[in-house]
């Protein structure tokens, strides 16, 4: 596999050693959304990386996208600016080949298959888990590439406020508020934030007055985001616990097109969780969720169209302990998915069901995991998958892990049913990978290294011959992966290298072409150094290529963007931050005709008590 870095990505990793975010650098660090149990990362054999609220406070980030873009693994495309549609495509595979959870309820458009990551509030988050590689033996449909999971704030201890406001180029201003607190065995979070921008033209035009969004408006298209989130619960004195979670978010993005240029969004979130142990080596717990997805389109303020997803989730989980070092797992899931819309669907409900088995165990400096999930969908009938993961642990410098797995993805409602492209013939997308890793710590930082290989087949796209979508493709996907955190002469370091190899293998005239939309090789550096009440960092993204389609024939060119960043402590509660985004106001697109955001400056003063 011929896998090149570019020369200026290159460089950079020469220079700085190669890292990721700072929670992967804790090997205590605990996550669950890898086996759906509590593992610290040194645990765990699946890729991980933990973004904590200490490095969305350090990172400055305005949104989830740019937590997201350039973390090992991931690669974005975006429709013209903040707000704007984002897709996320997690090793190489498509975006709708991504489970996404919020506070462990599942969420996304069962018409398109995504998520609205653009639109999440990321002031209410307080950290995010991303597990690269299948995972549809845990969580069923769609877990082709990985699972990301976002927690929303905990609360807890002493009860405090905190709040903030910022302004920068373009219009940008955002507020926040918040308030959490507890006693010894509650804990409840309250937040609430406003954010909008005038932003800039989202597509451009070429000389015929017409581009990728045909249509010719040269105006400035801006975006609104209202949210509110309350997360609680409560421990008992027996143990058992109960957690409620809710999340609202409205928003109204400008864009350009012919048919819609206005889209007000609703995506909200309301969960709840009991556990308890009936005996002590016996954990169970049961949860449920309801998400919706709710979206009005607009062209020039006359109404168009609607699409409304609402998601029912239902789970039964059991952990049992089998010894010191074995655990198994068993549990169902049910799925109902409804859609309303404007759009003439034949069928606007399916349901699906799940059991799932997990069996987890240690001999030595050996552990295994062995999953299984048989799901029961309604319209595809039954379809199973599975799961076995090794690691031999050396010594805290070096750890040897292997993996393979399978997985698939239903076809989403518009690709069954939408007027003038469903296909009710499609068959599910299916999905074989095989990883192998090493990885190390010591008093110096950390280290990882992944490489891997997915073939998925049946890949769902258009067929020009039948003008409907169609189980045309098949594709094999090579990557290695590489992250190292470090400090260097008082700086924290922390970058991340993912070189991928995504082609198409159906056969046909694309045979051997690259994805669409996937660069070959990302990279991403920080840079950060703390002088007391003064801090100051840098961040470094870079991708190379891509092309826009499956012919390859529109390339969209490599780029380099620089970010800046500056913090100053007033006192122990306040503190005055500034950012300058894309410092040296380079000209990229990551989907042909849409612009991507010049140089910006943002200033914030934040409020937030110290406990």
């Amino acid at each position: 596999m011929r896998l090149r870095l570019s020369t200026a990505a290159l460089a950079v990793s020469c220079a700085f050693p190669l890292v990721s975010m700072a929670a992967d650098s804790v090997g205590d660090t605990v996550v669950v959304t890898a086996t759906r149990t509590a593992r610290t990362v040194d645990e765990s054999l699946a890729a991980v990386t933990v973004i904590t609220q200490a490095d969305i406070e350090r990172l400055q980030a305005r949104s989830v996208p740019d937590l997201l873009r350039g973390q090992v693994g991931i690669s974005l495309t975006n429709n013209g600016g903040r707000g704007k549609q984002t897709s996320v495509f997690m090793r190489g595979t498509e975006s709708d080949h991504l489970v996404v959870l919020i506070d462990g309820i599942k969420v996304g458009s069962a018409t398109s298959g995504s998520a609205a990551f653009q639109d999440m509030p990321v002031d209410m988050i307080e950290r995010i888990e991303i597990v690269r590689g299948p995972r549809s033996s845990l969580y069923g449909s769609e877990a082709i590439g990985g699972v990301i999971q976002i927690f929303t704030k905990r609360g807890g201890g002493e009860f405090r406020p905190s709040g903030s406001i910022g302004f920068g180029s373009k219009g940008a201003r955002k507020a926040s508020i918040g308030l959490d607190g507890g006693g010894e065995q509650g804990w409840v979070s309250l937040n609430l934030s406003h954010d909008a921008t005038d932003g800039f033209d989202s597509c451009r035009a070429e000389a015929d007055g017409f581009g990728g969004c045909f249509n010719n408006e040269p105006d400035r298209d801006g975006y609104q985001n209202l949210s509110g989130s309350v997360r609680a619960g409560y421990r008992f004195t027996g143990g058992a616990e109960v957690n409620v979670n809710w999340m609202r978010t409205q928003a109204k993005s400008d864009f350009d097109g012919s048919f819609q240029n206005e889209s007000d969004t609703v995506q909200e979130v309301f969960g709840g969780r009991f556990s308890f142990s009936p005996v002590a080596a016996w954990k169970m717990s049961f949860s449920a969720g309801v998400s919706t997805d709710d979206s009005n389109n607009y062209k020039d303020d006359l109404f168009k169209s609607s699409f409304d997803t609402e998601r029912t989730t239902l789970s039964w989980q059991n952990d049992i302990a089998l010894g010191a070092n074995t655990m198994l797992t068993l549990g169902l899931d049910h799925q109902d998915d409804e859609i309303t819309s404007t759009t003439a669907y034949p069928e606007t409900t399916r349901t699906n069901d799940g059991v799932f088995a997990l069996y987890q165990g240690a001999l030595g400096q050996h552990d295994y995991q062995v999953s299984l999930r048989s799901d029961d969908d309604e319209r595809y009938g039954r379809h199973n998958t599975g799961a076995i993961a090794w690691g031999y642990t050396v010594s805290d410098a070096l750890r040897l892990t292997a993996s393979y797995g399978t997985a698939y993805k239903a076809p989403t409602f518009n690709e069954l049913y939408f007027p003038f492209y469903g296909n009710t013939d499609l068959e599910p997308e299916r999905s074989r990978t095989v990883e192998f890793g090493l990885s190390g710590r010591g008093g110096w930082g950390y280290w990882s290294a992944n490489v891997f290989q997915t073939h998925v087949e049946d890949l769902i796209g258009y067929d020009a011959s039948i003008f409907l979508a169609n189980n045309i493709s098949q594709a094999r996907i090579r990557g290695i992966e590489g992250v190292i955190g470090a400090r260097l002469a008082q700086w924290d370091l922390r970058t991340s290298v993912t070189l991928l190899d995504p082609r198409d293998q159906s056969g046909g005239k694309n045979d051997g072409n690259l994805l669409p939309r996937r660069a070959k090789q990302t990279l991403r550096v920080d840079a950060d150094r703390d002088y007391g009440k003064f801090s100051v960092g840098a961040s470094l993204l870079a991708a190379s290529h891509r092309y826009d389609e499956v012919a390859n024939t529109n390339r969209l060119g490599g780029y380099g963007v620089v970010d800046l960043r500056a913090e100053y402590k007033l006192t122990s509660d306040w503190r005055l931050q500034g950012t300058i985004g894309n410092a040296f106001d380079h000209e990229y697109e990551t989907a042909r005709f849409y612009n991507q955001e010049g140089r910006s400056v943002f200033v914030t003063l934040k409020y937030q008590p110290k406990r």
